[in-house]
């Protein structure tokens, strides 16, 4: 059992740019060691100013909301929905929300529900867009625009799809900050488990960046990727975690996971089996929940999420909705990527449990809308 914590000083040092002794990683078109801690330092830096719009389309007022929820339990989607709710009120779009529970099942009933509704748009928050894509051209054939937060593996606008575009960090830096942030904790020496869901693409792709950058890494082991349905989360991580920590022991120190949802359900079963909170670290590349972040805060097993601003992606999609209800050209603005560590936990809404930039964005959207 260790007796300090090696994690916070660790962290600090990064702060100040101070050189950590990793071993070079194995691939020469790697990044070096010196380039990822000038990375993950810059996508730590509190405060990030505006990057996005501040011309666009004036208001479309009136314009009647249907929003299709993937599963209203994962703290990234509901965070979404809230932001979606607080704009679409600015320009009194009236609004109902749809939960596909997470299931096949789920999402095909609540896509029927909107086609048989009168509605002008309809903003999809978390599942495949390409997997609905027979369901989602029924929208276009009636003209009903459709913008979409997490329903493809890239970022912006989308080409060849019912869905103009996918609001979102760069899903692929985000994995890599989130995996580079292991390698320099660990000083080139993390054993990785990583957690993923093969039921959406670019959740697979997160988790294979994960891996590309722990597999270049010399002394790093990448133990397992582990395939975990998000919706099946709260009955399976109790067991998988179980099972993992039996089978790698102590060689199981970091654990990575595409959304902060796995480790809700990890952290009683590590605390059940004495696990010591130094001894395994946790790092998700995605999307900032209120519990990721009482955990940051707490320094209780988690290190690190890559947070998304939530609430702002909601103002995003409803200003991009905006401007096709205005005939205008999609924005496809990507928020630059942003770790929340125990050294910033406290600013941009932290106290709040959330990742909230204290940049104006608000102020920002209420001026393009209304001049």
């Amino acid at each position: 059992m260790r007796t300090i914590n090696q994690s916070s000083m660790l962290w600090i040092a990064l702060m100040c740019f101070l050189a950590v002794p990793v071993p070079a990683l194995s691939t020469e078109n790697e990044l070096s060691l010196e380039e990822m801690q000038m990375r993950v330092a810059e996508a730590s830096n509190p405060n990030p100013p505006w990057t996005g719009p501040t011309t666009g389309a004036i208001a479309q007022k009136g314009k009647r909301i249907a929003v299709i929820a993937e599963d209203l339990r994962n703290g990234g989607i509901l965070g979404v929905a809230q932001g979606v709710a607080e704009a679409a009120k600015i320009l009194e779009w009236p609004l109902k929300i749809f939960d596909a529970g997470g299931t096949p099942k789920g999402r095909v009933e609540a896509i029927q529900k909107v086609l048989s509704g009168a509605f002008d748009g309809l903003i999809l928050i978390g599942s495949d867009a390409e997997a609905l894509r027979p369901q989602l051209s029924n929208f276009s054939r009636q003209n009903i625009p459709i913008v979409g937060w997490h329903v493809g593996p890239e970022a912006g606008v989308m080409t060849n799809s019912p869905v103009s575009v996918n609001v979102s960090t760069d899903p692929l830096e985000v994995a890599k900050i989130t995996a580079m942030a292991a390698v320099i904790q660990s000083q080139g020496k993390a054993g990785v488990v990583i957690f993923t869901d093969s039921n959406f693409e670019i959740a697979i792709s997160k988790a294979n960046a994960m891996a590309e950058v722990i597999k270049a890494c010399h002394q790093c082991s990448l133990l397992e990727i582990r395939d975990v349905a998000i919706s099946d989360s709260h009955s399976l991580m109790a067991g998988t975690t179980q099972d993992l920590l039996l089978k790698y022991g102590q060689d199981w120190t970091y654990a990575l996971a595409i959304n902060d949802i796995y480790f809700d359900y990890m952290m009683p079963e590590l605390i059940k089996q004495g696990t010591n909170a130094q001894d395994i670290n946790l790092l998700s590349a995605g999307d900032g929940s209120a519990a990721a972040f009482q955990r940051i805060f707490a320094q209780s097993f988690q290190v690190g999420t890559v947070a998304e601003p939530l609430n702002l992606h909601g103002w995003q999609l409803v200003d991009e909705l905006n401007r096709l209800f205005a005939g205008d050209n999609i924005d496809g603005h990507v928020v630059p990527v942003h770790l929340v560590t125990p050294e910033n936990v406290s600013f941009d809404g932290g106290q709040e449990f959330i990742f909230d930039p204290d940049n104006g964005y608000r102020d920002i959207y209420l001026g393009i809308w209304m001049p």
